[in-house]
């Protein structure tokens, strides 16, 4: 890879972050909180949260198995997400790579920063070529972005086509691993050190049930981690959060349960699909979550809509047309969709 400056734009390598009170005096023991014009009332809303979630990243160091140093949090994985165009992207002149379709928000956070977007479109297997990502790259293109498994398809991407982009791609390249929880795929957090330009993304929302507290989270090398906290919001997870996860944390194995459960829904809802005469096709999945072909996507949409369950339309999506996405719920749920599926006429 370039370098990291050499990556890196220059107003953001030279940055000056800002200095908040909590960071001044880090490393002291402190009683008497008289520095950041806090309200002394209140306790503990009144003071403001550690801006590195210093004791939050140790208890997730021990589930993700990644060193304290190498995690970033923040609000959610779209902050995880718009950072590395914050970071490395020069407005109007950079490029970015990404496999299409795939999560929208690469593609919106590219466009809110002024960065041109590249998709290379997957295969009818919605598996990816490393070559055809790297031909789309020129002198310009900053990140690749890879999500695996994918959103919406549903799939892992194959790993040596993931491993041979991150070898002879000379910029970052982002692997979003937000659903890996409920896929048999080694992560590739656990090959930072041999990958200085990896980052890779992962999230509370999915298997840890906490979409709501807003928790994503970087593992990437020290440097890097270094460059998203210089620019980063001083306080960008507030205290709740980081309350309610390092409960959760504590918690892995009710976690390992809920997995547990929703793969089993997952083969069990997958295979009523399969079943149903509006369905044409369902893909196979590593997530939780399916994409099944169906004869109408719309009319069926629509038709469940009325019946207040609420299913994803992909169908203007590139490769999905006629598709629906389907998250996989309790099993009182998922019995209610497809009692509704066979009624439907």
């Amino acid at each position: 890879m370039k370098s990291l400056q050499d990556l890196t734009r220059p107003n953001i390598w030279s940055l000056a972050p800002y200095s908040s009170a909590r960071n001044e005096y880090a490393g002291k023991t402190a009683r008497v909180f008289l520095d950041a014009n806090e309200n002394p009332y209140n306790a503990p809303l009144n003071r403001y949260p550690d801006p590195l979630q210093e004791e939050l990243k140790v208890a997730l160091a021990g589930v993700k198995g990644v060193p304290a140093e190498n995690i970033f949090l923040g609000n959610g994985s779209d902050e995880a997400i718009d950072l590395p165009y914050r970071c490395f992207c020069e407005p109007g002149k950079d490029n970015v790579v990404a496999i299409e379709p795939t999560y929208g928000m690469y593609k919106v956070c590219a466009d809110i920063n002024n960065v041109e977007y590249r998709p290379v479109l997957l295969d009818e297997h919605f598996q990816f070529s490393a070559q055809q990502l790297l031909d789309a790259c020129d002198e310009h293109t900053k990140l690749i972005w890879l999500c695996s498994p994918n959103n919406p398809t549903g799939n892992n991407l194959q790993r040596e086509e993931i491993v041979k982009v991150i070898e002879q791609f000379e910029g970052i390249v982002i692997v979003d691993e937000a659903y890996s929880d409920f896929s048999r795929q080694k992560s590739f957090r656990h090959e930072l050190a041999q990958h200085p330009n990896l980052i890779v993304l992962n999230t509370m929302s999915k298997a840890w049930g906490c979409a709501a507290i807003r928790l994503g989270m970087a593992f990437a090398s020290t440097e890097i981690i270094a460059l998203f906290n210089k620019v980063k919001y001083p306080y960008n997870v507030n205290l709740l959060t980081q309350q309610k996860a390092l409960e959760v944390v504590k918690d892995k194995y009710e976690v390992e349960k809920w997995v547990s459960t929703i793969l089993q829904e997952r083969s069990r809802l997958m295979e009523a699909f399969r079943m149903l005469p509006i369905c044409k096709e369902v893909y196979p999945s590593d997530a939780n979550f399916f994409l099944a072909r169906m004869t109408d996507a719309q009319a069926i949409y629509n038709y469940l809509v009325d019946l207040g369950i609420i299913v994803r339309n992909r169908s203007r999506i590139q490769l999905c047309q006629n598709c629906l996405r389907v998250t996989i719920g309790t099993r009182t749920e998922n019995n209610e969709l497809v009692g509704a599926l066979r009624q439907y006429k």
